[in-house]
């Protein structure tokens, strides 16, 4: 018995203020009142250059450029239900917490935090998201 394929209506989110996809993916898709958003890391979205700063100016960066893709679909922060973080290394979780609380504060989505083996281009911070309209 064949499937039916279904097709689900989705915009691909693309702006110019956040890196563009290192990889066969897209910056963010909204499909429905949902975005999910592609894990960033700390590229200088003028340059393409990655930060060689410690993990807290990394995750500044990672953070204005979500916000970059959020705004870009017309969302913000507090449209985020969920956030994942990856860590290159898990000691740089308390300076990473600290700034994550500047972007996320009262309301706070849901999120993990891993630690990885190794993030793209020698990363020490990536956070992905998912935002609902």
């Amino acid at each position: 018995m064949r499937r039916k394929k279904v097709t689900v209506p989705r915009e691909r989110i693309k702006t110019p203020l956040a890196p563009a996809a290192i990889g066969p993916y897209c910056q963010a898709m909204m499909v429905g009142n949902t975005l999910y958003c592609s894990g960033q890391i700390a590229i200088n979205p003028k340059t393409g250059q990655l930060s060689t700063d410690g993990a807290e100016i990394q995750a500044e960066v990672v953070l204005d450029n979500l916000g970059a893709v959020l705004r870009a679909a017309g969302l913000s922060y507090h449209h985020v239900v969920q956030c994942t973080v990856y860590l290159a290394d898990i000691n740089d979780y308390a300076q990473v917490n600290e700034v994550y609380s500047r972007y996320f504060s009262d309301d706070a989505p849901t999120r993990e935090t891993v630690q990885v083996g190794a993030l793209p281009r020698g990363a020490r911070v990536e956070i992905s998201c998912v935002a609902v309209r």
